[in-house]
């Protein structure tokens, strides 16, 4: 049969390397999603308490929303969204599609509430895979009126950034309006998100003209590095398709 080329070997030997590496990732998203509670890991992170405000955060799947908090979270979207949605996209907001989003079992949420018990605030994320990378991608945070400018979009970005660190996903990844200046100052000068890769460009469909997807890396962990997490400012050892539009009156 004859002796094989080099460079059918490199070729071979790099179909191997990709196979594992996606492998890898597979797995780590999976094992992100059997976490029973993420915030477990984070309690310090459980309350803010700033500003004048003291509100709870608690972690929810989908399927453990209640009807209650469920409705909540998807009026606050549409209150906070619609507009936006009839304005920039081609097939505007659909209650109806955005509902079966928002229900999804892959739907992970943080629920925000008042000294009453009262969600004022939430954030809809996914542990997934973007093409052949791990990442944590927000969905959705949005605030209601009074609690904005406090701080607590921030302090939310920052628990999904040490969620993604700790079960070791690559990239933290959102999507915003390009029309939604506020939005656009909060993730990308204020937080320093990026314009990803896989960001549509200027010239393409019409709709995705009208968007940026956004990342921030997040550093790996190696054995000898242990995150430390403050609930008051961040300290850490780490650097800091179509999804929904991430809600940019949060900061």
């Amino acid at each position: 049969m004859g002796r094989k080329s080099a460079k059918g070997k490199e070729k071979k030997q790099k179909r191997k390397e990709e196979s594992a590496k996606m492998a890898a990732a597979i797995a780590k998203v999976e094992a992100a999603n059997k976490i029973e509670d993420p915030l477990s890991m984070l309690e310090p992170f459980k309350k803010f308490e700033r500003n004048g405000v003291s509100l709870t955060i608690e972690f929810k799947r989908s399927a453990d929303l209640g009807e209650e908090t469920r409705e909540f979270v998807f009026q606050l979207c549409k209150k906070n969204m619609q507009t936006l949605y009839e304005k920039c996209g081609v097939n505007g907001w659909k209650d109806r599609e955005k509902r079966e989003e928002m229900a999804e079992d892959k739907a992970l949420y943080l629920i925000v509430r008042n000294t009453e018990a009262e969600p004022v605030a939430f954030v809809h994320f996914r542990f997934d895979m973007e093409f052949d990378e791990e990442v944590l991608y927000c969905y959705e945070i949005q605030l209601t009126e009074p609690f904005r400018r406090k701080g607590l979009g921030k302090f939310l970005m920052q628990i999904l950034e040490l969620l993604a660190y700790k079960t070791e996903m690559g990239k933290v990844m959102l999507t915003v309006f390009k029309s939604n200046d506020s939005a656009v100052t909060f993730f990308m000068e204020a937080l320093k998100y990026e314009i990803d890769d896989i960001s549509p460009e200027d010239g393409m469909y019409e709709e995705e003209a009208r968007y940026w997807i956004l990342s921030k890396a997040i550093k790996r962990k190696t054995p000898a590095q242990k995150p430390v997490a403050k609930a008051h400012g961040v300290e850490s050892k780490m650097n800091g398709h179509m999804h929904a539009h991430t809600n940019g009156c949060c900061h």
